[in-house]
């Protein structure tokens, strides 16, 4: 077995997926470098992330897959599934090894998987699209943190951009330590570390928040209060569309001491 070092991103995926084949590698092991735990003695290939590799992958990919594949495989990658770059090797094996679609092949162990991966990413992303709750800080920000289980980022960011284009604003995922940050022109990726000791305190976010930041909030909680109908009250049903994982997040769930 050969690993296969790379740095992280689809494109360096995809770039690696470039040097397996044209090293005529079959097993192998996609690796992250951050993550690497690469023996001494192990065959190891480090490649470096090259565009023009990568999009002769991608536009192989585009002669046998239709646009939901092409992005079934990348959010595969966003999934939270173990090892999903040996789920997208062995799709990728399948797809180039047949001359016909085999996006429907579900007796394929792969491509299940990667239907289940995309499905499970395209939910995650949904529901955070409707879960973020913003807050605004005295430089008139609004910011809003989430811990989705997949990396949905990139697949939300164009949501909020065309929602919110008249204001500056920053969604951070506090599992993975990164965020996206609209100026008002472009959304781009930020590194911020809201965690500095590892834990949000009340105090830190006392401290960036508007003065009337507060008072927004509970007027919100006393709107999602009066237009409850506790007679109708159904927790099964909240959590099926709602998991209690998203709770710490919400506006209307978070109650003062």
């Amino acid at each position: 077995m050969t690993t296969i070092l790379y740095d992280g991103t689809y494109e360096g995926w995809l770039t690696a997926v470039f040097e397996a084949y044209t090293n005529k590698l079959t097993d192998v092991l996609f690796t992250r470098q951050e993550a690497s735990t690469a023996k001494l003695f192990e065959a190891t290939l480090t490649v470096v992330m090259d565009e023009t590799k990568a999009e002769r992958v991608l536009a192989g990919l585009q002669k046998r897959l239709s646009a939901q594949g092409i992005m079934s495989l990348y959010k595969t990658y966003l999934s939270d599934i173990e090892e999903p770059e040996r789920v997208m090797w062995q799709f990728i094996r399948h797809v180039f090894g047949n001359g016909h679609n085999v996006e429907e092949d579900y007796g394929h162990p792969a491509v299940w998987a990667v239907r289940q991966a995309a499905r499970r990413v395209k939910r995650e992303a949904h529901r955070m699209q409707a879960f973020v709750r913003f807050k605004l800080t005295q430089d008139q920000l609004y910011y809003a943190i989430i811990e989705p289980e997949c990396d949905v980022l990139p697949l939300i960011s164009a949501h909020f951009e065309s929602r919110y284009a008249d204001q500056r604003w920053l969604i951070y995922d506090a599992r993975r330590k990164y965020g996206i940050y609209y100026d008002l022109e472009t959304v781009s990726t930020v590194g911020v570390d809201f965690q500095p000791r590892g834990r949000f305190t009340s105090g830190l976010m006392a401290e960036i928040s508007d003065e009337r930041e507060e008072f927004y909030q509970e007027l919100w909680r006393c709107y999602f209060k009066s237009v409850t109908i506790d007679a109708r009250k159904n927790l099964r049903l909240q959590l099926q569309h709602m998991p209690k994982r998203y709770w710490k997040h919400l506006t209307e769930q978070i109650r003062k001491e």
